[in-house]
C-alpha cells in the first residue's frame, strides 16, 4: 500500500508523536546534547523545539518527503541549523567520526535492520560520542511482552512497520555502545504494549 505509507503513516505519526504528553520525554532525551548531531528517524521535526543552545547543528535523517514537508514550521523557528541530509538510517552519507552525539526516537522500531542502523550511528559518531535514544520496544514484564507479539502484525502494517517487540537495550550494548544512562518504563496514560520505553544515553566506545 505505497499511498497509504508514504502519505499517510507520516500524517499519523505527525499528531500521535507530537502530543503534548510526550514533550516531557522528548525534553528529557535531548538534554546534554551539543555540537553536531545526527538525527535519525527526524520526522516531521518534533525534537526541534527542545534540542539546547549547546547544539551547532543537525543533519536530519528522514525518508519521508511527507513527514520533511510537514517539519517546514519547525525548522524555520529553529535556533539551530537543520539540514536533510540523508533518507536511511541503514546506510548513512557522512564520513566516519563526523559527529559529536546521534538522536534518535521511536524510530528504531521501524528500522528493518536496527542493528545495522546501530552500527552506522557508531561509525559517524566521533570516538566517545554518544547516542541519546527514546524508544518502544519489548516490555520487561512477559505478559505483556506475548500481547506486544500478538499485536506485531497488525501495528507494522497500521504504522509503517513499526515492531514494538524489538529488544531496544540488547540492540544498543549489541552494536558496541556502552550505556551510560538507561531508563526502562511505562509511559503514563499509554497502553503498555505502546507504552514500554527505554530513554537513555549510550557511548561509543
Amino acid at each position: 500500500m505505497p499511498f497509504y505509507r508514504d502519505q499517510v503513516v507520516p500524517r499519523l505519526l505527525h499528531v500521535a508523536l507530537g502530543l503534548e504528553i510526550v514533550a516531557p520525554l522528548r525534553e528529557r532525551v535531548c538534554s546534554g546534547l551539543a555540537g553536531d548531531v545526527v538525527e535519525i528517524g527526524f520526522g516531521s521535526g518534533s525534537n526541534v523545539p527542545f534540542y539546547p543552545a549547546e547544539v551547532s547543528y543537525v543533519a536530519a535523517v528522514e525518508p519521508a518527503d511527507v513527514g520533511w514537508r510537514l517539519a517546514a514550521k519547525r525548522i524555520s523557528r529553529a535556533t539551530v541549523p537543520v539540514r536533510r541530509a540523508g533518507l536511511d538510517g541503514q546506510r548513512l552519507p557522512f564520513d566516519d567520526d563526523t559527529f559529536d552525539a546521534a538522536l534518535s526516537t521511536w524510530t528504531l522500531c521501524s528500522i528493518p535492520d536496527p542493528a545495522a542502523a546501530l552500527l552506522e550511528l557508531r561509525r559517524v559518531l566521533k570516538p566517545g560520542g554518544a547516542l541519546h535514544f527514546l524508544e518502544h520496544g519489548l516490555a520487561p514484564d512477559e505478559k505483556v511482552r506475548r500481547m506486544q507479539r500478538r499485536l506485531v502484525p497488525l501495528q507494522k502494517r497500521l504504522f509503517g512497520g513499526c515492531d514494538f517487540s524489538k529488544p531496544i537495550l540488547e540492540l544498543i550494548s549489541g552494536a558496541g555502545f556502552e550505556l551510560s544512562e538507561a531508563d526502562v518504563f511505562y509511559q503514563p496514560h499509554a497502553p503498555k504494549v505502546e507504552g514500554a520505553q527505554s530513554l537513555g544515553v549510550a557511548v561509543s566506545r
